[in-house]
């Protein structure tokens, strides 16, 4: 069983437990909500890797503080415990976690997983694809980007990387794109799965082929069906 599989597991055991938490939220300094599910959705993952995979660091929206160097570890585990965390405290069942993992700076696995929609989309899974018009954008874009949006297109603004990529790389959306930027555990493993199933993908308005992303900064990106 892979470590996403493993990951997987876990938190379909727990999900039960995860969503009473929903309305246990506290607000941070940058006015975005965590929740304690994000902690606990953390904890297990944390708890995990201590007991089955000590020779790996991670690195976790929610710890930034080991950050800085745990990426630069040999083996990697990339972790975004609740991804869309204004709509898990808000209600609603698009909210995602993210994980990825990386050995020697090389992508050896990720999963995008929706736990409440029992969506879950993994290194080597094979699925059906849809041809879509539909074009994903972050929820950071203000009215007067939205406005600037290239025509032709139905848009969508959902507000969770997980399900934008989710549905990008299943062909449910033509397209999933973020010109504010986001940090690397909302996407790297939305990047890699796209990578993986042949659509084109740019990283800071280049041509993205895999790399280990800092934590410490923000990417513009977009992903597309070709």
């Amino acid at each position: 069983m892979s470590i996403c599989d493993k990951i997987k597991k876990i938190i379909k055991d727990n999900l039960e437990e995860i969503v009473t938490l929903k309305q246990e939220k506290i607000l941070k300094n940058d006015n975005s909500y965590v929740s304690k599910g994000d902690y606990l959705c953390e904890k297990l993952v944390k708890e995990f890797i201590k007991m089955e995979l000590p020779d790996y660091a991670l690195v976790s929206e929610e710890s930034p503080e080991d950050n800085k160097q745990n990426w630069l570890k040999d083996k990697v585990i990339i972790l975004d415990p609740i991804d869309g965390t204004e709509n898990f405290v808000s209600g609603l069942k698009e909210w995602g976690v993210a994980v990825c993992v990386y050995e020697y700076s090389k992508h050896k696995e990720s999963m995008l997983a929706l736990p409440e929609l029992d969506c879950y989309l993994k290194t080597g899974d094979k699925y059906q694809k849809y041809d879509s018009r539909i074009a994903g954008i972050s929820s950071s874009l203000t009215k007067e980007d939205i406005l600037k949006l290239e025509p032709g297109f139905e848009y969508r603004i959902i507000g969770c990387a997980v399900y934008n990529m989710y549905n990008v790389v299943t062909g449910s959306f033509h397209s999933f794109e973020n010109p504010k930027g986001a940090k690397v555990w909302d996407i790297i493993p939305g990047l890699n799965l796209a990578l993986e199933n042949g659509l084109s993908v740019t990283v800071n308005n280049q041509e993205y082929h895999g790399e280990l992303l800092d934590p410490n900064q923000k990417y513009i990106f977009k992903v597309q069906n070709r």
